[in-house]
């Protein structure tokens, strides 16, 4: 996958490792980006920033949580760019909380994690399908294949997305169609920036930046990698989880003890 001459899509674009992602396209030389977030005007100032630039991008409002939406989407790239060669389906939240999390932040951490990237999918595939060639890129996190202690709404549902990329790849890898879930583990985004989330995460491995989550993005995509790890040591994490269950799960309570966790409520 090069992205140079290609059409990306791009959810979650407003900032953190999306907005990264379509600078870091944009300057690979992509055909088009399309730019979508919640937050309309930031992602339209990026989109407006790449477009002076010399990237062809059009930025839009747009919830991923509504199927009508994640259509829309597609349907505007095609209209204004042509048709998706990649879609990056990015956004995604975390619950700050354990099992206490209310039913509501539960169901919004299921919608924005798992269902958007479902949306993207029904959205997209049918045109990569019958051009024989497509790229999804969905954002999943360290946490989907290892632990984010603390957070066990994120937790599951990140480890979700990883299973349906994977189911994704399995229906759709002999058809042109190609998958790779981006795994990071710590990245300064605004996630992060809230100390307790910071300091589990410390306890874990290093804090990496935005913009070396995008190069190993690029670097993943020209490989066509399933797992794309900016953080190399989750791979041996992950390999030490299943040879030694209870050994893993013993290490990573001490890595995190003595940090305030959440403890459910009376």
């Amino acid at each position: 996958m090069q992205i140079r001459g290609s059409v990306v899509v791009v959810t979650g674009a407003a900032g953190g490792i999306g907005a990264a992602l379509a600078r870091r396209f944009a300057a690979e030389g992509a055909r088009g980006l399309l730019l979508a977030d919640l937050d309309a005007a930031r992602v339209e100032d990026l989109a407006l920033e790449l477009d002076r630039e010399g990237c062809h991008t059009v930025g839009v409002g747009s919830d991923v949580t509504r199927e009508s939406d994640v259509r829309a989407l597609v349907e505007t790239a095609e209209k204004h760019l042509g048709p998706v060669d990649l879609f990056c389906s990015n956004a995604g939240i975390g619950s700050g909380a354990g099992i206490e999390a209310s039913n509501e932040v539960w169901q919004a951490c299921w919608d924005v994690n798992v269902m958007a990237h479902v949306y993207a999918a029904r959205a997209v595939l049918p045109g990569m399908l019958k051009r024989g060639r497509g790229y999804l890129l969905q954002t999943a996190s360290a946490a989907g294949l290892l632990q984010m202690p603390g957070d066990a709404a994120y937790t599951a549902t990140k480890h979700a997305a990883v299973a349906f990329a994977e189911s994704l790849a399995v229906t759709y890898g002999d058809r042109g169609i190609k998958v790779s879930a981006l795994c990071p583990q710590g990245v300064q985004t605004a996630m992060t920036a809230d100390p307790a989330v910071n300091a589990v995460l410390s306890a874990l491995g290093p804090i990496l930046t935005t913009e070396e989550v995008a190069d190993a993005v690029v670097a993943g995509l020209a490989e066509e990698r399933f797992l794309i790890l900016p953080h190399p040591q989750v791979a041996a994490y992950e390999q030490g989880r299943a040879a030694d269950r209870d050994g893993w799960l013993a290490g990573v309570r001490g890595a995190v003890r003595g940090l305030e966790l959440t403890a459910p409520r009376d």
